[in-house]
C-alpha cells in the first residue's frame, strides 16, 4: 500500500515539475531566441540598406 502511494506521489511530483518548472522554461528560452532573432534581422537589414546606399 505504502508503495503503491509513494508512487502516486511520485508522479504527481513528476508532473508539478514539468507543468511549472519546465514548461515555462522552454517557453522563456523560445520567446528569447525569437526576440534576439528579430534584432538580428533587423540588424542585417539596416547594415544591408546602408552599404546599397552609400556603396552607390
Amino acid at each position: 500500500m505504502a508503495r503503491t502511494v509513494l508512487s502516486v506521489l511520485g508522479v504527481l511530483l513528476a508532473l508539478y515539475v514539468v507543468f511549472v518548472f519546465i514548461i515555462p522554461a522552454v517557453f522563456g528560452i523560445v520567446k528569447l531566441l525569437l526576440i534576439i532573432a528579430v534584432v538580428a534581422l533587423v540588424a542585417i537589414a539596416a547594415v544591408t540598406l546602408v552599404g546599397r546606399i552609400s556603396g552607390r
